[in-house]
């Protein structure tokens, strides 16, 4: 369904409101039975602060878009697949859970939105001369992109305001995209986006240093689930030239981060699944800049590769993935530098 400018702002301004009343009621509770997390020698915080704030995103997103929007096309799966999702962050922000349950649900919520909607990356569009993908590996490679996508989005979650200012960025350029250019197959998608942007949008009101809530599980799986379904279906619409390369130039600076961090722990023979400070917000946050400063910057580098690779599309998908991989090295050769150069001054503090 083509989805018309009146009702992608209806569906907005719905989950905006809904998302930015919700808050303090939940903020309210959340004190009351002691529902808040703990700092630890991970977190940037350092006072006792609720993590739900993804059931106001959650509201907002769900009931603005069941509203305004026809939920076909695979847009009532997606929705499904949230509702899962949502449950089990739920459970994890108030009682903690394995990391092996919300792989399960998380592969659950990946199953329903695959075969019940046929939301796949069916092409690579040319990548290494390779075009149409068989069946399975069709299947098996959508699986590990709504999976990372969905993780990455939960990683970056780990300074005020951060998480939520990339989801906006991101869901942003996929709404307008699938605006202008999704017609009757994916102009639905457009509406996913907007809803998403009112919703995160009304808890950024409370998210931003000092941030008052947090998202939690809760909203980090859900938005890395609806920005991951958003990209697929991005990259299967082929509405500009080298479009799985300017997908992953919009999400860069999530995958961008997990890439470098699980490489990190990797290489020092650790688990890449185990926490620790090694995030691009920690190395900004290390090099002298202040929460607000690091969101602001990792927000406008988000922009700034969109920009690129949109302006670039034209490269073609080899070369694009060429640009960004060059800009990754040296981007984390900026940030390795910094932490060698700190290191050594701190040897020599110490003498």
């Amino acid at each position: 369904m083509e989805q018309s400018l009146l009702s992608l702002i209806l569906s907005f301004s719905w989950a905006f409101l809904i998302a930015i009343f919700a808050v303090p009621s939940i903020v309210r509770v959340a004190h009351l039975k002691n529902i808040l997390d703990q700092p630890n020698n991970r977190t940037i915080h350092e006072s006792l602060t609720p993590r739900l704030g993804g059931l106001a995103v959650f509201a907002g997103f769900m009931s603005a878009l069941t509203i305004f929007t026809d939920l076909s096309n695979g847009v009532q799966q997606l929705l499904a697949g949230c509702i899962i999702l949502f449950f089990i962050g739920l459970k994890d922000d108030l009682i903690s859970i394995s990391a092996l349950k919300k792989f399960a649900v998380q592969l659950l919520a990946t199953g329903i939105v695959m075969f019940m909607a046929d939301i796949r990356i069916t092409s690579f569009q040319g990548i290494f001369g390779v075009g149409e993908l068989p069946i399975g590996i069709s299947y098996g490679f959508t699986f590990l992109v709504i999976i990372g996508i969905t993780n990455a989005v939960n990683l970056i979650d780990g300074l005020d305001g951060l998480a939520g200012t990339i989801v906006l960025v991101i869901a942003a350029t996929f709404g307008i995209y699938f605006y202008l250019y999704g017609g009757m197959t994916y102009g639905n998608y457009a509406a996913v986006a907007f809803c998403l942007i009112g919703g995160m949008l009304g808890f950024l009101r409370y998210n931003f240093h000092r941030a008052t809530i947090f998202m939690g599980d809760t909203g980090s799986l859900l938005c890395g689930f609806i920005l991951s379904v958003l990209s697929i279906e991005f990259i299967e619409m082929h509405a500009m030239p080298a479009a799985p390369a300017v997908a992953l130039g919009i999400l860069f600076v999530p995958l961008f981060d997990t890439m470098r961090v699980s490489l990190i722990r990797m290489m020092k023979g650790s688990s890449p699944f185990i926490p620790d400070r090694n995030h691009i917000h920690h190395r900004l946050l290390a090099m002298g800049f202040n929460q607000i400063s690091t969101v602001l910057i990792l927000g406008i580098l988000n922009i700034i590769v969109i920009l690129f690779v949109i302006k670039f599309a034209a490269w073609g998908n080899l070369n694009l993935l060429l640009a960004l991989l060059v800009f990754s090295v040296l981007l984390s050769t900026v940030l390795g530098v910094y932490k060698s150069r700190r290191r050594g001054a701190e040897r020599i503090a110490k003498v």
